[in-house]
């Protein structure tokens, strides 16, 4: 990964492959960002002209390269746009400009060893937003490309290894406030990116038992302790909806369980995600075009690994659980089958109307199990419908819950670190379309509002008195279209931010 440091030189006498400057949409024309007057000056205060003339206009995601000016030690300058530019000279610029812009520009970047990042830097935030940008910017997955790969500089026989080194600018190195802020990013920033190689994983490595060993492996390197439940522990239990999903397939579930504690902590968070490895849909088999990416039907489970592992890297003042409902869904003959009834961990009935609506089968078994530890809260995390990418599209994800205190404090949360995410209802008439004549109720229900449904479903399995929201991520979890901001193609990581964001929070005693 991207090495960052904290610097204090001024950019014309850095040795560096190039210096990246901000460039923001002024009423007039662009505008060169605070943090870039060395370079302005060099260019006789012209730069905002000639970047104009080269077509900038200071627009997010913009980037213009120009050769740097006489005397500078870096041959090049990398524009890159912050967007409109502050309204309030005093407010600054908001945390996901910069991070959208520092992810540009180290994409952009790919192969150089080093950059200086003269991005404006007001205080602690927005240069952890920077550094954040950066590391997520410059990631890339290329573990399955050009044969062996060279461990030295993560770099496949045919492509550019990431940015090597990152200086930024304007970041003081012995003041605690800039490297607790480096820190924090640095420690988010890595275990978002674990996040993303696992939804970018192929399937036929990450089975649920070779999740399962992950997870184990970061949890003793992070003092997390670590429970796993496999297929025999499952039926043992009564894990039907885990089993039920699980069943069709070679490689069997499992139910993990990792648990972060801290001594001084008098709150308790769960996280529960959706860890389907592979969904082929089971019996009500995907059409064809549908399959390519179910791989990334684990993201859910990714995300509460990673924000459980940050979590206990930042040392935050909060007791959190994860719980990782870990399964493959094929058809086979051993296959649930539509029709057919599972009696689930909570003891509820189900009957499995669809079995390609299986996620919610899973992280009923998980949501309960995590209920029987009386938490303050649980959110569970999942890609779990399409009707949620009907209604948000693929940027944004849903956040439904049953106490609207709580759902607005997560959708607070998820806007603040720069996630997307929209505030979503559970109207109470959408319950009856999943009564069921032979169960307790139906995994399925009316068509429209499919993810309200999906949320409903959940519901039932919440502990009494336990706040509880549902974060739909169909749309965000996995990016098929070109890379965006500090957004990759592939696997984003998506909750991973606002579940470390809700940790934090909890233990600022500052969530409910």
């Amino acid at each position: 990964m991207t090495a960052l440091t904290l610097s204090t030189a001024a950019a014309p006498g850095l040795r560096a492959d190039a210096i990246v400057i901000g460039v923001a949409k002024g009423a007039q024309g662009p505008v060169v960002a605070p943090g870039a007057e060395a370079v302005d000056k060099a260019y006789d205060g012209k730069l905002a002209g000639v970047l104009e003339t080269l077509g900038a206009s200071g627009a997010e995601g913009e980037l213009t390269k120009l050769p740097a000016p006489a005397g500078f030690k870096a041959p090049l300058v990398v524009a890159v746009g912050l967007g409109a530019e502050p309204a309030d000279e005093d407010a600054g610029y908001d945390a996901e400009a910069l991070r959208k812009a520092a992810g540009v520009a180290a994409r952009a970047l790919s192969g150089s060893k080093k950059a200086a990042f003269a991005l404006p830097v007001d205080g602690p935030g927005a240069l952890g937003a920077i550094g954040e940008g950066v590391l997520l910017g410059a990631y890339s997955f290329d573990v399955y490309k050009g044969g062996a790969q060279d461990a030295k500089n993560t770099k496949a026989k045919n492509g550019k290894a990431p940015l090597a080194e990152a200086a930024l600018l304007g970041g003081k190195p012995r003041d605690a406030a800039h490297k607790g802020a480096l820190a924090r990013a640095v420690a988010v920033s890595e275990e978002l990116n674990r996040a993303r190689d696992l939804v970018n994983m192929p399937p036929n490595d990450l089975t649920p038992a070779a999740f399962a060993a992950l997870a184990q492996t970061a949890a003793k390197e992070h003092g997390i302790k670590v429970q796993v439940l496999d297929d025999k522990a499952l039926a043992k239990g009564g894990y039907g909806g885990i089993l039920g999903v699980g069943g069709g397939s070679a490689a069997t579930p499992r139910l993990v369980k990792l648990s972060y504690k801290h001594p001084k902590a008098d709150k308790h968070l769960a996280f529960v995600g959706k860890g389907i490895t592979y969904d082929s849909g089971g019996i009500s088999l995907k059409p064809a075009g549908h399959n390519e990416t179910m791989k990334c039907d684990m993201s859910g489970a990714a995300a509460v690994f990673a924000a459980v592992v940050a979590a206990a890297r930042l040392g935050l003042e909060v007791d959190v659980t994860g719980w990782l409902a870990l399964a493959e869904n094929m058809p086979s003959g051993s296959a649930v089958r539509p029709g057919d009834v599972l009696r689930m961990y909570s003891g509820k009935t189900v009957e499995v109307l669809n079995t390609d609506a299986e996620g919610r089968l899973v992280l009923a078994d998980a949501l309960w199990a995590a209920s029987q530890e009386n938490p303050d809260a649980i959110v569970d995390v999942a890609t779990l419908t399409g009707a949620m990418m009907l209604a948000l599209g693929t940027r944004t994800f849903g956040v439904m819950a049953n106490d609207d205190a709580f759902r607005t404090a997560v959708h607070e949360a998820a806007e603040e670190v720069g996630e997307p995410a929209w505030p979503m209802p559970l109207p109470e008439h959408l319950r009856k379309g999943m009564d069921s004549q032979v169960a307790d109720i139906a995994n399925m229900g009316e068509r429209w509002g499919g993810g309200l449904v999906a949320g409903l479903f959940l519901r039932e399995f919440v502990g009494e008195g336990i706040a509880w929201a549902h974060l739909d991520i169909a749309g965000p979890a996995f990016n098929e279209g070109g890379p965006f901001g500090y957004t990759p193609k592939g696997g984003t990581g998506s909750a991973v931010r606002t579940l470390v964001r809700l940790a934090e929070l909890t233990a600022e005693g500052d969530l409910g």
